[in-house]
């Protein structure tokens, strides 16, 4: 056996290894997605009935701490943003190495003429990328509805200070 094919077959028997836990991310990835958008569907309510508390973080911010400058709430909104926007950048890099895992044994599965194994492969490929750019395109819409409610909250606080 050759030096280069006992790299290519350790590169593939490591890349195998990431299989389970880039399927657990991915199906994480996804709870969480959908967590996400209830906890954005009950936020939405908040902002349109004014009797619920809990719509207007940065307001609230302010009301626990009066003297917080607008650089720290600048910080806090972007630290309440942080795991939305986390979530769809690394959902779709997820979703690609979930895809490209399974395509080897899919391919070799091709060449020995198993059909079966192929199509098992196949579906666990797709499936993958599938709900992790579901999960992405959740994330990546409620971040920027609320990045633009937060930016709002920001406008409407420096307007309250200036008067």
């Amino acid at each position: 056996m050759s030096q280069s094919s006992t790299i290519e077959i350790f590169m593939y028997q490591v890349g195998q290894l990431f299989l389970l836990p880039v399927l657990g991310l991915v199906a994480l990835l996804f709870v969480y997605a959908l967590y996400v958008l209830g906890a954005f569907a009950v936020q939405a309510l908040q902002r349109r009935n004014p009797a619920l508390s809990g719509g207007y973080p940065l307001l609230r911010y302010v009301e626990e701490c009066p003297q917080a400058s607008e650089d720290e709430l600048d910080l806090f909104a972007h630290k309440l943003l942080e795991p939305e926007r986390l979530a769809s950048r690394i959902a779709p890099m997820l979703g690609l190495v979930g895809t490209m895992i399974p395509m080897g044994p899919a391919l070799k599965s091709l060449s020995d003429g198993n059909l079966a194994q192929v199509s098992g492969s196949l579906t666990v490929a797709f499936s993958a990328v599938i709900l992790a750019l579901i999960a992405a395109s959740i994330t990546y819409w409620v971040a920027n509805v609320r990045r633009r409610w937060l930016a709002e909250e920001l406008v409407t606080l420096q307007k309250r200070r200036a008067v």
